[in-house]
């Protein structure tokens, strides 16, 4: 019987990048017709791998997966896969974590800066038939100010050297993160409440956790400079969007650019149609390299462990240990 990958959403414009990857171990792709449990299920069920973008992957549908050994994520994080689940089925998760770091650390500076500099609302007044300066004061010089990057992976490693070449100071707050690492990038360690005391312009990078769902919220915002500025390329749920716009109603913070939301699309979000909020539609990833990088990835995962090897980014390598690995 041929493998069978079975791919439960896609944003692709074509899937053939991946399909080249598993056509050398003779692997059939298919995409189901909708990304709804039961469309996805038409196929995954007797599939032997699932590729997956945003789609959630339940445990019920885990549990209905018998030939199933990895569910490759087309992305950085993993937060709509049941981990346990997976875990507990003997599947392995895997994601791709270093596809899109250009991208987003070029996103997430160049929303700074538009922020910042006040670029969208002062576009704004120009095509609306105002050209004077006052209508966008005050603006504040970037050089000397503070830039605190929460988390310090591989994105925010990027943010640093391109905020500094703009003057900015950087500090950083990442638990998780080796001393030496903040050495060796020039970047100050800190912590958290440090960060907000110290910070004009906070950039989130942290991944979506129990721990850091809503990690900005009201206490957090009184915790900031007055008129700071708060940037997301991260994910939705770490802002709090209600507290965000009191925060902003009130003018304890400047303004806010984020390419995430809670609810995707923002309906009727309170920080809709704000001169002082840009909003991009998640698409801080995005440039034609960085999908073409990502389907490759991805299908690469699927095919060494269809062939018996170990995957670059198991996100629960304790998977590899179940019989479906070593029957």
């Amino acid at each position: 019987m041929p493998l069978l990958v079975a791919v439960a959403d896609s944003v692709f414009p074509t899937l053939d990048p991946a399909r080249q990857i598993l056509a050398a171990i003779g692997a059939e792709l298919q995409l189901a017709p909708e990304a709804t449990p039961g469309a996805i299920m038409g196929i995954a069920g007797g599939a032997d791998a699932l590729l997956v973008t945003y789609a959630t992957i339940t445990a019920d549908m885990i549990g209905q997966m018998k030939r199933c050994r990895i569910i490759s994520r087309f992305g950085i994080g993993v937060d709509n896969v049941d981990l346990a689940a997976a875990t507990s089925a003997g599947i392995v998760v895997t994601k791709v974590p270093d596809y899109c770091i250009d991208e987003v650390s070029d996103h997430a500076l160049a929303l700074l800066l538009a922020l910042v500099r006040k670029i969208p609302a002062s576009n704004a007044q120009v095509h609306a038939g105002r050209w004077e300066m006052k209508a966008v004061v005050p603006i504040h010089r970037l050089r000397g100010s503070v830039l605190g990057l929460v988390g310090f992976g591989r994105i925010p490693q990027l943010v640093a050297p391109k905020a500094k070449a703009f003057g900015l100071r950087v500090i950083a707050y990442d638990p998780f993160a080796p001393a030496e690492l903040f050495a060796r990038e020039g970047v100050e360690r800190v912590e958290l409440a440090e960060l907000l005391k110290q910070s004009d312009y906070v950039s989130i990078h942290t991944p979506l956790l129990p721990e850091t769902r809503d990690l900005f919220n009201a206490d957090a915002f009184r915790q900031m400079k007055t008129g700071a500025y708060l940037v997301n390329t991260a994910r939705g749920p770490i802002v709090d969007e209600a507290a965000l716009a009191r925060a902003l109603d009130a003018g304890q913070l400047a303004g806010a650019a984020l390419d995430v939301m809670p609810r995707e699309p923002p309906v009727n979000s309170p920080l809709l149609r704000r001169e002082n909020v840009i909003i991009t539609p998640h698409t801080s990833f995005y440039s034609e390299e960085s999908l073409l990088e990502l389907q490759v990835k991805a299908a690469e995962e699927v095919v060494a462990v269809l062939t018996g090897k170990p995957p670059r980014n198991a996100v629960n390598p304790e998977a590899l240990r179940s019989s479906k690995f070593h029957p």
